[in-house]
């Protein structure tokens, strides 16, 4: 939607901080109209309260991934069951940068409040589902709220922080994002083993209370809180925003289809959503050059296009496309070849995930000190993407015994070290080259789950339905032995074919790490002082033209 009144005086709000002509944003003058820094404590209760919420959203991306095989049996329906993971996951790709320009019209607090309580509000629904439908309804509900919880985040916290933390905060939300990816199927594993699935969405309850407590209490005062025009909604990319949606959710659609309908690759159930979903693809694009070519910064692009005439950063973008392609297939495929090749529970299948969640967590810290001053980005990156490859090639070599090969969990520290680094190396550079509305989260996770279904899908044909399925898990006495190999065998080769993808996707992944290389390569903190001066200058640029 074009912009209206451009000429009108814009609102002012104190919830956008000036950023200072040479880029330092130090001088906390308030007559000068820049805000005083918050207190350290201070500071870090808000920090906390929005971490728990960030940590919250990217959880629920995959808490289920080991609760979803016993979601579609009590509701008798594995066809469609990976819709539950699909549909948070596409929302959540899809609505966070609106939601940060949402939050430009009504304030940071109040986007934030609302994407909260439309967050809690549809985990409560989706733990009181009666179906799948019901469920699936929920799941795409909430994640338009924590996409909300997400990008609000990135933005208040870079905001209200004092410039002593500035250098830090990259590698506070990298490490959050990549424990939170990983931790969320050990926790589905737990609770579905000593609660039930429902417990998996009815936990955001009482923990995003103590974080909705601390953020409402550590609010800023006004002295405190940054100053710049409240925008307006007819500045708003409406059409960006329906085709990005559109375009996301019609290129997966016909993947996961095809894993619960069967051999339907040169039908027109797969060809037609591909093929629209693909044009939408290119309309958005067509449309994001043409509005920013006559509109500029005046429209908040849903898909904007000075970003992507960014080399570095439009090279980050598509290298986490592909690792959350990679890690997504990962994290749903393994638990799922856990519970039938191996017969482990929902919460062992939880807990041999926690040698991914350690290397996680140490690749995030690495990733963090190397790059915290001095930018090793690309090399990060490439030996990230080295080490998730090699990780999932040698996760494609497990035989389909029923005894699980110990060193498969080895093979997950690959991963996991390589994500954790990935992550908070991406987290870092996007956040220094980009404004913060603009940061989008990872958008190859749904693509990755709907590959696996289609995959899986592929390989069990004629071998089992999903009611035998059902039934096998409840009274797997009541089949034969050699069915029972096969259909061991059917996931066990499934899996592997998963984990052979994922390694040839991680190999395109390296050849865009490897694109993020710079000849005249500055220091994290010269970048993140030369993004805020290019930032305030677009800025008043934009203001003038108004």
């Amino acid at each position: 939607m074009a912009p209206q009144s451009l000429a009108s005086t814009p609102e002012k709000r104190s919830e956008d901080r000036p950023i200072a002509a040479d880029g330092i944003g130090s001088s906390h003058d308030n007559h000068k109209g820049t805000p005083s820094e918050l207190s350290t404590v201070r500071f870090c209760l808000l920090a906390l309260g929005l971490c728990l919420g960030l940590f919250l959203s990217f959880i629920d991306s995959s808490i289920v991934a080991t609760s979803i095989f016993s979601i579609g049996t009590e509701f008798n329906d594995l066809k469609n069951v990976n819709w539950v993971a699909i549909s948070y996951t596409l929302a959540y790709m899809a609505f966070a940068v609106l939601f940060a320009r949402i939050s430009d019209v009504i304030g940071r607090r109040d986007a934030f409040i609302a994407a909260y309580i439309l967050f809690f509000a549809f985990s409560i629904g989706c733990g009181f589902a009666q179906d799948l439908n019901q469920l699936i309804a929920c799941r795409a509900l909430q994640g338009i709220g924590g996409s909300g919880l997400y990008s609000l985040t990135m933005v208040i916290l870079m905001e209200t922080s004092p410039d002593r933390f500035q250098s830090h905060l990259g590698t506070i939300v990298g490490v959050v994002i990549a424990i939170g990816g990983v931790a969320g199927p050990v926790l589905g594993g737990v609770l579905t083993h000593y609660a039930n699935w429902r417990w998996v969405f009815w936990i955001n309850g009482p923990v995003g209370a103590v974080s909705m407590v601390l953020f409402c209490f550590t609010w800023p005062k006004a002295e405190f809180l940054p100053d710049l025009e409240r925008k307006k909604w007819n500045e708003l990319d409406y059409a960006g925003s329906v085709l990005l949606i559109a375009a996301a959710t019609l290129v997966v659609f016909p993947f996961q289809n095809a894993g619960s309908a069967g051999n339907v690759w040169d039908k027109a159930i797969f060809l037609a959503p591909l093929l629209v979903g693909v044009c939408c693809w290119v309309a958005l694009i067509a449309w994001s050059m043409f509005a920013d070519r006559r509109w500029g910064d005046k429209l908040a692009a849903a898909f904007p296009m000075r970003l992507m005439r960014d080399r570095v950063y439009t090279a980050t973008i598509l290298n986490t496309a592909f690792v959350g392609f990679l890690f997504i297939m990962l994290i749903y495929a393994f638990p799922l070849r856990l519970q039938v090749v191996n017969g482990k529970s929902a919460l062992m299948a939880g807990v041999m995930l926690l040698p991914l969640l350690g290397g996680c967590a140490v690749g995030s810290m690495v990733a963090g000190k190397l790059n915290s001053e001095r930018n090793w980005i690309c090399e990060t990156l490439v030996i990230s993407n080295c080490l998730m490859v090699l990780g999932c090639g040698l996760l494609s070599t497990q035989s389909a015994s029923a005894d699980l090969e110990p060193k498969a969990l080895g093979f997950l520290v690959f991963v996991g070290l390589g994500f954790g680094m990935t992550a908070a190396s991406a987290t870092m550079l996007v956040g220094i080259r980009a404004a913060v509305q603009d940061s989008d989260p990872n958008s190859g996770g749904s693509m990755g789950i709907a590959a696996s279904s289609a995959i899986l899908g592929r390989q069990i044909v004629g071998i089992v339905d999903p009611g035998q399925l059902a039934a096998i898990e409840h009274h797997p006495e009541n089949f034969p032995t050699e069915q029972l190999l096969a259909i061991r065998t059917a996931y066990s080769e499934a899996f592997n074919l998963d984990m052979r993808v994922c390694a040839m996707v991680g190999g395109v992944g390296i050849i865009f790490a490897c694109a993020v290389w710079t000849r005249d390569r500055q220091s994290m903190s010269e970048l993140r002082k030369q993004n805020l001066k290019e930032e305030a200058q677009r800025r008043g640029a934009a203001n003038m033209g108004a």
